[in-house]
């Protein structure tokens, strides 16, 4: 019997044709808002002195709009795929092949935009004489130029990788790899010269990731359009054991991606907004009245995207294949969104009321890109603060997930134990502390405060969230899928259950991982990058809260993935590895050579360099105390429990089968009498 056919659409899908004019139209609208943006700012004026010409005042701008576009075109439809489309499908297979060709696109414009910013930079046009050779080493030894070629590069590798993938996790490494040719941005526009330049940099970045899956995202699912399915088609009926993506569903996962999009392109505008303005005055200028127009478009935007969860959303689900309200509501929103990318770049090269240098800063206050904070004393240590914007984000964040998971276990009437929620919990705000109060205002200007910021983080924090159990909470609230996408738990389960993680998870690989790579790090010029740069720091941060999250998860994890040992083993693998440790700050007590000399003498903050790291090497000896002790005890309680419940489940198994293993025991133990008995010889 033949398989029942799909319901017919009642509405008309976004054509090819449509789909081209609906190009066209949003790189028209943005061209028009960058040269209206720039020409109202004065940008497209001549230089004084140094005038690039015409082709490099109007062809930055637009090459920029391009590559914005292009970039929004290569990332969002592969974290539509990520995240929303099922594998193997028409509509996962659409949304790769659009990104590798967008990536494409994008290569080739970041590629004029490197050419054309040195143009800019130098006041020469491309082909002058020695021009070459200025631009080679423009993009290898000034911080602009390798930001510029480090995108170029890696929206290389994402096309390539886009063009490569054959399932979730070609498609995931692509999309990291596009993600991260966003990053470099952030260090190259007017936050990285901003007075509070982690902050402003950190926001950049959020807003570029923002956008980017936003407006990618929309261009994505009309894209994919036309080969989504009403729902209630037959999962198997596209033929070759492709799946057929149910459009409603589709949308309504979009449509989640966008707010979380809307809220974080909101946050990092008032944060960047606040740097550059300076004030309410501020919007009186120029960059004012660009930034408030481009407001008025996040604000419209964010208008759309609530008629489209109010109204085309259902609409759909409730008349499969009614594109029509959707697709124009949707079309209009990407022309809003075409005129916001337009006026980003319009802002990006014009002049903010605020000076990216206000004043002749001290060569401290110029290498940290902030205020130096009063000389440290036990209360300072305590109330002093230095935010950073990533970690308050990732910290509150993980607190607010916690408690909203819980809260979702006990209202369905699962039990969570409140030990757990408070070990989270408490590893959260020592979080949050470590990494924007005290440790955090002094971690880089002195080498004893850093040794504290670095033992907090490696050993004290990881163990708390190790005992909250998030990854077992995770599967248990979250929701599952059936149509062969990944959502947030089908990506936890492929981590969980990856070659990668068996790898790094093992008790000796982890070991080495938490200890090894101290002696690598200070004793390498890793130590001086993680102190100079904003994304180096970012890193470190990064690899020492990983590290000590994999040892402790190692030793007292309740979580599945780790490869544990047995409970003697874990014992001894901790005092070897903490000994390891007590020898690193000994060696350190002992030192006669300052690490990164060029970072501390740089600061000109004064002080007997030497003897402050030998205060750091006692803070690694005697800090790593309590924590040791504390995972000594946690192991020995884990032992305790595993014990007493191998205790029960046998109580439980004699009373099903009456003792058996018992009576078996037994039973060999008279054989054996039996067999030594003296008449038996």
């Amino acid at each position: 019997m033949a398989a029942p056919a799909p319901p017919r659409p009642t509405g008309q899908r976004p054509g090819s044709r449509a789909l081209v004019a609906l190009g066209a139209g949003g790189l028209a609208a943005a061209l028009l808002a960058t040269l209206i943006g720039l020409a109202a700012s004065g940008a497209l004026d001549p230089g004084a002195l140094q005038d690039p010409g015409a082709l490099v005042r109007y062809g930055l701008p637009a090459a920029r709009t391009v590559h914005d576009l292009a970039a929004a075109l290569t990332a969002g439809p592969l974290l539509l795929a990520c995240a929303a489309l099922p594998h193997p499908s028409a509509a996962f297979e659409r949304a790769v092949r659009t990104a590798a060709a967008a990536g494409a696109v994008w290569t080739l414009a970041a590629l004029a935009v490197l050419v054309l910013t040195y143009a800019d930079v130098v006041g020469s046009p491309p082909g002058a004489p020695g021009f070459g050779a200025g631009l080679a080493q423009f993009a290898q030894q000034i911080d602009l130029g390798q930001a510029l070629l480090a995108t170029t590069v890696l929206a290389a590798a994402a096309a390539t990788a886009a063009a490569a993938a054959t399932g979730h996790g070609g498609t995931a490494a692509a999309t990291a790899l596009a993600l991260g040719a966003l990053l470099p941005l952030s260090l190259s526009g007017h936050a990285s010269g901003s007075a509070s330049h982690e902050s402003a940099v950190t926001s950049l970045g959020l807003h570029l990731v923002g956008v980017t899956a936003w407006v990618g995202g929309l261009a994505g699912l009309l894209v994919v359009a036309g080969t989504l399915h009403a729902p209630g088609a037959r999962a198997g009926a596209g033929g070759s054991g492709r799946r057929r993506a149910d459009a409603a569903v589709v949308v309504r996962r979009y449509s989640t991606l966008a707010l979380w999009s809307f809220a974080a392109v909101a946050l990092s505008g008032v944060v960047n907004a606040s740097v550059r303005l300076g004030g309410w005055s501020g919007l009186a200028s120029t960059y004012g009245a660009i930034l408030l127009a481009k407001t008025a478009a996040l604000v419209a935007l964010g208008v759309l995207g609530w008629a489209h969860r109010r109204r085309t959303i259902p609409a759909l689900a409730a008349a499969p294949g009614r594109w029509g309200p959707l697709a124009r509501l949707a079309a209009g929103e990407l022309l809003v969104m075409a005129v916001a990318t337009g006026l980003g770049v319009a802002l990006s090269r014009s002049a903010p009321p605020v000076p990216d240098v206000t004043g002749t800063p001290s060569a401290a206050e110029a290498l940290l890109g902030r205020p130096v904070p009063a000389p440290s004393t036990p209360l300072r240590w305590a109330t002093e603060t230095a935010p950073d914007l990533l970690w308050l984000l990732v910290g509150a964040g993980l607190a607010t997930w916690y408690a909203l998971a819980v809260r979702a276990l006990r209202r369905r009437g699962d039990r969570w134990p409140a030990g757990r929620t408070l070990a989270w919990l408490a590893g959260c705000v020592l979080l949050l502390w470590v990494t924007s109060g005290g440790p955090a205002a002094y971690g880089r200007i002195s080498f004893s405060a850093h040794m504290v910021q670095h033992m907090l983080l490696t050993m004290a924090v990881p163990p708390l969230l190790v005992l909250g159990g998030p990854v077992t909470l995770a599967l248990r609230t979250l929701p599952a899928r059936r149509d062969g996408s990944r959502g947030a738990r089908e990506w936890l389960m492929v981590l969980v259950h990856s070659t990668w993680l068996r790898v790094v998870g093992h008790p000796v690989v982890a070991a080495v991982l938490f200890a090894g790579s101290i002696i690598v790090f200070y004793y390498s010029p890793l130590f001086e990058v993680a102190l100079r740069t904003h994304v180096g720091h970012e890193l470190m941060m990064v690899h020492f809260l990983g590290t000590g999250y994999l040892f402790a998860s190692v030793l007292i994890g309740v979580d599945p993935g780790a490869d544990r040992p047995r409970f003697p083993l874990r014992l001894l693998l901790l005092f070897a590895t903490m000994g390891f440790h007590a020898f690193f700050g000994v060696g350190l007590m002992q030192s006669t050579t300052v690490l990164a000399p060029g970072w501390f003498g740089a600061l000109g903050l004064g002080g007997d360099l030497l003897a402050d790291q030998q205060r750091g090497g006692g803070i690694a000896w005697g800090i790593g105390e309590l924590p040791t002790l504390f995972l000594v005890l946690g192991v020995a309680v884990t032992w305790a429990r595993s014990d007493a419940r191998e205790d029960r489940r046998r109580d439980r198994a004699a009373e099903r089968d009456g003792d058996a293993e018992l009576r078996a025991y037994n039973d060999m133990l008279e054989r054996l009498s039996r067999d030594d008995a003296p008449g038996r010889r």
